[in-house]
């Protein structure tokens, strides 16, 4: 009789186990349990040097709401993905939590997050608990993806200071939007339509050497978590006389 109620915890034990595991599994919406720290030493906001290849955008974009990721950079692919972060102590913690976007690589005693001072500070409940939430640097946190919305702004491609045209051509995606990945990005001539795919340099920054003559297209693989594909073509093209450093509008925004 004893083995039989043991055996009888144990299946049930098991079954609630792989019930557990099976929603968390199918469940996009769903908190994570992690843990996540802070910048230390660093500005307010994000830092102009992350993985990701953004730039000055890095921080500053979404008001500077920024984290470092380590297995969510996912050797680039991460990069522009948006979290909604929310710590677990009730008593300093609001519901709400804050949404950061990746911008860098990184981890820190087994963290999922290193959240800019500012990121890390707004997931707390009021100015005290915030101080209270900063002293501790690390904190335990739940997290899930959401949609990245920048209201009244296109992707945008700012050509990296390297390039040099006609014989290079780098750049990198700004304002990615939405809740899936850009996994691919063709470079098409505009005239003869003939399109190459690019080399992810490093993070959101897509490379070629020797880029084609004239205007340029450059089209883009968004893939959802349920492996659902759509290329993205921008309604605007590079010009045929791109330069280094500047930025250019692709004129369309992606359905979040």
């Amino acid at each position: 009789m004893a083995s039989q109620q043991c055996f009888l915890i144990l299946f049930f034990a098991t079954f609630i186990s792989l019930q557990t595991f099976g929603n968390s599994a199918t469940c996009p919406d769903c908190f994570i349990p992690s843990r996540a720290a802070h910048y230390p030493n660093s500005t307010e906001k994000g830092t102009e040097t992350g993985q990701c290849g953004y730039g000055t955008l890095g921080a500053m974009i979404n008001g500077g709401d920024v984290s470092a990721a380590s297995e969510l950079y996912r050797n680039g692919v991460g990069c522009g993905a948006c979290y909604q972060v929310r710590c677990t102590n009730g008593y300093y913690c609001s519901e709400k939590g804050v949404t950061v976007v990746i911008t860098d690589s990184g981890s820190s005693h087994n963290t999922d997050f290193i959240l800019s001072q500012r990121a890390f500070s707004r997931m707390a409940q009021n100015a005290d608990a915030a101080a209270s939430l900063m002293a501790t640097g690390i904190v335990d946190i739940e997290y899930r993806r959401v949609s990245c919305s920048y209201p009244n702004r296109n992707i945008t491609f700012k050509i990296v200071e390297s390039s040099t045209n006609p014989h290079y051509l780098g750049f990198v995606i700004w304002h990615q939007q939405g809740k899936r990945d850009i996994t691919a990005v063709q470079l098409c001539e505009t005239q003869n339509f003939v399109c190459k795919l690019l080399d992810r340099s490093y993070g959101a920054v897509w490379t070629t050497t020797s880029p084609p003559s004239g205007p340029l297209s450059i089209r883009m693989l968004f893939s959802g978590e349920e492996g659902d594909e759509t290329w993205v073509v921008p309604v605007n093209n590079l010009p045929g006389n791109w330069q280094p450093g500047e930025t250019y509008d692709s004129g369309v925004q992606v359905d979040v």
